[in-house]
């Protein structure tokens, strides 16, 4: 059983949801474009590791420590959108039991909301091409605000316009940029160990609780009523 820390809810809480890792199988596509884009020019580049430990933040974060002047980010973006265009649907799956997952929360009376580093368009491609569009309220994404999460003002941006008090929610996610986010912004986080990085991650970045599989996730949340 996951080790867990917090009080219960009242009422079904609101969800806020991380995008990529955690409810659709992103990650090799993210990494596949990443390399490529920087595969398309010369001079430094990350390796797959280092790309893997960024997921879950935005773009210019992810190539800053590479960038060569001010002409490589828009460079680096652009072919990375690019390759993304390109294999999204065939490289963009929703993980193995999510879409029943959220079914169920959205039956249960849980409103919910995406707040994802991802680009506002991709994000809802990604949503409408996995079938979850339906069930989500409200989209934050990159260019929806200003700060990014580790920053909780993505959190506090979705809250609002879900119209919900931090104490009412839950952030599921699958990086500790999500749990630090979450907490920061005084809302329970809860991560989940099929993403990119480890159970021991999310639980030192504040997770209150690690779900091994998308099939958790109902009865955790129904458990806390």
């Amino acid at each position: 059983m996951p080790t867990e820390r917090g009080a219960p809810f009242r009422r079904p809480p609101a969800i806020l949801f991380d995008l990529d890792g955690t409810l659709v199988d992103s990650i090799e596509l993210i990494v596949a474009a990443a390399m490529n884009a920087f595969a398309s020019r010369p001079g430094p580049s990350p390796t797959e590791a280092e790309i893997r430990n960024t997921i879950g933040r935005p773009l210019p974060t992810t190539f800053g420590p590479w960038l060569v002047d001010d002409d490589d980010l828009p460079f680096l973006v652009a072919k990375y959108r690019e390759f993304q265009l390109e294999h999204h649907d065939r490289l963009t799956n929703a993980y193995a039991g999510i879409v029943d997952a959220v079914a169920t929360l959205h039956a249960a009376g849980s409103p919910m909301a995406i707040v994802t580093s991802k680009v506002g368009f991709m994000a809802e491609r990604a949503l409408v091409h996995t079938g979850l569009a339906s069930y989500m309220s409200v989209i934050v994404a990159s260019d929806s605000t200003t700060k990014h999460k580790p920053d909780p003002e993505p959190v506090q941006v979705a809250l609002h316009r879900l119209g919900v008090d931090a104490g009412e929610a839950l952030f599921v996610g699958d990086s500790p940029y999500d749990m630090l986010a979450g907490c920061a912004a005084g809302v329970a986080s809860v991560g989940v160990a099929w993403g990119a990085f480890r159970e021991d991650t999310l639980l030192e970045a504040g997770a209150r609780v690690v779900l091994k599989r998308p099939a958790d996730l109902p009865s955790y949340v129904s458990g806390l009523g």
